[in-house]
């Protein structure tokens, strides 16, 4: 067999060639494994752990509990944090059982005024602002309730009044969730206050104070104090 110049130059050639082609697919193959390490460490990062939690949902069934219910009842003798309610007074509005015609603590201006700020936001809507039971609602078609200047309110115990914002009353739902007790009996202080503004006497203001008001000093009723 006679060998060419042509064979020996292509002869010579391949080698040449040969090496940077296995170089290029050696670096191909870096980086094919590279990428895919890569996204196997951000597919690692994806974990829905955070996302899909063990947990049961509220009132959701259990196999784990005999009776198949994953919510369980309160532990007898335990409290919760912050509901320790030893005070019957401050808590239900009564003493021993009976409705009680006391608040659980001195009523201060302070109180009052804050009684008469959660009466404004939660009470004024269907009772009116003086408490005549004609609140804007009211005005609008809604039921009203009874005016708190009737003989039978008027004369209710101050337990009456919180019992009711505790337990609502009526058409009236509860406000237990809403207002905390201290703030209920601060309401309740305002009430009273109410009543007396729209059956007080002249007679019922301090002496320094009646110059200032209009009409003649007696035991005619106040009219225009609030």
């Amino acid at each position: 067999m006679r060998v060419s110049a042509g064979m020996v130059e292509k002869a010579a050639w391949r080698p040449q060639h040969a090496a940077p082609r296995r170089v290029v697919s050696a670096v191909a193959t870096g980086a094919f494994a590279l990428c895919l390490a890569l996204c196997v460490i951000l597919l690692e990062g994806c974990r829905q752990d955070m996302h899909v939690q063990p947990k049961i949902l509220p009132l959701a069934a259990s196999r784990f509990f005999d009776d198949g219910r994953s919510a369980r009842p309160v532990v007898a003798g335990t409290v919760a944090r912050g509901q320790l309610r030893t005070d019957e007074l401050l808590y239900t509005g009564k003493l021993n059982g009976v409705i009680a015609a006391e608040f659980p603590f001195r009523i201060t201006r302070r109180d009052l005024e804050r009684g008469q700020e959660r009466f404004n936001i939660y009470c004024a809507p269907c009772h009116g602002r003086l408490g005549n039971g004609q609140g804007m609602i009211v005005q609008r078609g809604f039921p009203g309730p009874p005016s708190y200047h009737i003989d039978r309110l008027r004369q209710a115990p101050a337990g009456h009044f919180f019992e009711v914002i505790t337990n609502g009353f009526g058409m009236m739902f509860s406000y237990a969730s809403r207002v905390k007790p201290e703030d209920r009996w601060r309401i309740v202080a305002y009430i009273r206050a109410l009543q007396l503004s729209q059956h007080a006497t002249v007679a019922s203001v301090p002496e320094k104070m009646q110059g200032g008001m209009q009409g003649t000093p007696g035991n005619s009723p106040a009219g225009g104090v609030r």
